[in-house]
């Protein structure tokens, strides 16, 4: 892994701050057109714990139903370019990952190890779809290793560089897998899960939420209830009102058990390091010089 940056206090502050303005303008968004989103995972924890972002919290996440996340795509012509863009595959094929984020324009942002991605770089907010699980226990075991495994595909671009010895052969061998594959069957994996009734959802291309922190029974691990993402509350955050569950107290304990107890010291750390940065926009502005396409 290349080595990483240590970005000084006011810089990660700042870095946060630019992340708010894309909060502010996905719920500007969402609220003209009836979008229904939730803060989630450590938004909605500093939501609740601080009021706004956990200091050392690198991104910002929302979740919606993958109705709304399409709801939402087709609107992103609306969102102030000064301030962000949207990304997912769809837009940019160049971007990996099967989840959408915005950019925020006038920003620079590359994680240690992604250098040699194509994709556009910046400050972000991740944007997860939810889909709905199989209606049986067996169904999501099944559902849950063939997401592991697309995943890996995608993942293996990064992983043959960063890994070593046998790990390293896996993922080049799965990194000659095409990625236009894995999205046709992402595609109908989607189309799929209308059908299910389970009243359950997960994101397909991300870690189960259930399995990140410690062991619920099977029938809870591999999804979560559809009400934490279509019953909402406004929180404070940063001085905002923004969308989240509205038991919030349920999602929390799904996701970090004692909420409410912060982390040792020692474990207070950024999600990922990052290996180059540069805001050339401060937060609440709208950034309308021309810059270099090489650098954003």
């Amino acid at each position: 892994m290349s080595k990483a940056v240590i970005m000084p206090k006011e810089d990660f502050r700042q870095m946060q701050l630019l992340q708010l303005d894309l909060l502010k303008e996905l719920d500007r968004v969402c609220r003209k057109h009836n979008i229904r989103y939730v803060i989630t995972c450590g938004t909605l924890l500093g939501a609740i714990r601080h009021k706004g972002y956990i200091p050392w919290d690198d991104d910002a996440d929302i979740a919606m139903l993958r109705k709304d996340y399409e709801k939402f795509r087709r609107v992103t012509g609306e969102l102030n370019p000064g301030i962000c863009t949207f990304q997912d595959h769809s837009v940019d094929p160049d971007y990996l990952w099967g989840y959408g984020k915005l950019r925020r324009t006038g920003t620079s942002c590359v994680r240690a190890g992604q250098e040699h991605m194509k994709g556009k770089t910046g400050v972000f907010i991740d944007i997860f779809p939810m889909d709905f699980v199989p209606n049986t226990v067996p169904g999501q075991l099944i559902q849950n290793f063939y997401c592991f495994f697309l995943r890996k595909i995608l993942w293996a671009r990064v992983g043959k560089l960063q890994e070593h010895g046998g790990v390293k052969a896996v993922y080049s061998l799965l990194s000659k897998i095409s990625v236009d594959w894995v999205y046709r069957r992402i595609g109908n994996m989607i189309k799929k899960s209308k059908g299910y009734h389970s009243g359950r959802v997960r994101i397909l291309l991300f870690t189960s939420f259930g399995k990140l922190n410690y062991k619920h029974e099977l029938k809870e691990r591999y999804s979560m209830p559809v009400s934490w993402f279509t019953e909402r509350a406004e929180y404070d955050f940063e001085g905002q009102k923004l969308y989240g569950s509205k038991d919030y107290d349920g999602f929390l304990k799904y996701m970090y058990r004692n909420y409410m107890t912060l982390p040792p010291e020692g474990k207070r750390d950024p999600h990922a390091p990052f290996s180059s940065y540069e805001f050339l926009v401060k937060p609440g502005e709208v950034y309308t010089e021309k810059v270099n396409a090489d650098k954003l």
